[in-house]
């Protein structure tokens, strides 16, 4: 790809929500928690910012893969594989549930070079989030962009290693009331998640793909099953796809301020890294 997108370094966004309470509670039916874990003007959980600020293009204006079509305060990256890969983020204070706030974006840095399946496109985009003046999340997010490449195998499951003493881990099923559920409440139309003669035919899946965000999700419930402290940063990092065909496992070893975590895939690769500090 020789597109100069140096342009899109320092495009800003600036996006206005109101963190309602009706929203957090079917975030919360999503995850099975009960309706007492949110109400108005009480904190909104780690990581649920990501449920609001949504981009809510026109249906006219959706990509044949379902995102919005490209260009706009995103780079115009035209690699039809795109995934969330990372995210860093501190938590000054967290965002309380019935009021308004602020997300500020700006894209920070657009990297391309050539990976094992061909080339890559790595965008960094840098997010404030803001309420009542006050500055409560501090995040950095990485969204890879890559060319279609050859089909991904299904993983042939195997048993999981036995778990190091004290550690805590929970096994996903990723059924497709699961995920078609996450991406109604990220207002996410991403073909790959929902529709699987798509995903598999044109992407090249074997399967519907489990959304890095969602997982990203799980480890940090996960967490929070097992401790009350709060949680002042967090990153986590993709290393591969999850799939609708088998469970996958949770595995969190804690420390004295933190807590190692991974998503094990079916054939035991790790699919996902991630560190929650308190």
């Amino acid at each position: 790809m020789t597109d100069d997108f140096t342009p899109w370094i320092g495009k800003t966004e600036t996006v206005e929500d109101t963190i309602s309470l009706a929203h957090a509670l079917a975030v919360a039916a999503t995850f099975d928690l009960p309706g007492t874990a949110v109400a108005r003007e009480q904190p909104l959980p780690p990581l649920w910012q990501w449920f609001y600020f949504l981009p809510r293009a026109a249906q006219s204006q959706l990509d044949v893969d379902g995102h919005p079509q490209r260009g706009g305060f995103m780079p115009p990256i035209p690699y039809p594989r795109r995934m969330f890969a990372g995210s860093r983020l501190t938590i000054h204070q967290p965002l309380r549930i019935d009021k308004a706030a602020r997300r500020e974006g700006v894209i920070r840095n657009i990297v391309q070079k050539s990976g094992k399946s061909g080339p890559l496109a790595f965008v960094t985009v840098g997010y404030r989030f803001v309420q009542d003046g006050q500055l409560c999340i501090e995040e950095e997010q990485d969204i890879v962009y890559r060319e279609a490449g050859d089909p991904v195998p299904a993983p042939v499951p195997v048993d999981l290693p036995s778990l190091p003493e004290g550690a805590w881990s929970q096994t996903i099923v990723p059924d497709t009331r699961l995920l078609f559920r996450f991406s109604a409440i990220t207002f996410n139309s991403h073909r790959i998640h929902y529709d699987r003669p798509y995903a598999m035919q044109e992407e090249g899946y074997p399967g519907l793909v489990v959304h890095g965000p969602l997982t990203a999700t799980l480890l940090l419930h996960l967490v929070r099953q097992h401790t009350a402290r709060p949680v002042r940063a967090f990153r986590f990092q993709g290393k591969a796809p999850l799939f609708d065909l088998a469970p996958f496992r949770l595995v969190g070893i804690p420390t004295e301020n933190e807590v190692t975590l991974e998503a094990q895939a079916p054939d035991g690769k790790t699919a996902m890294t991630a560190l929650a500090s308190f």
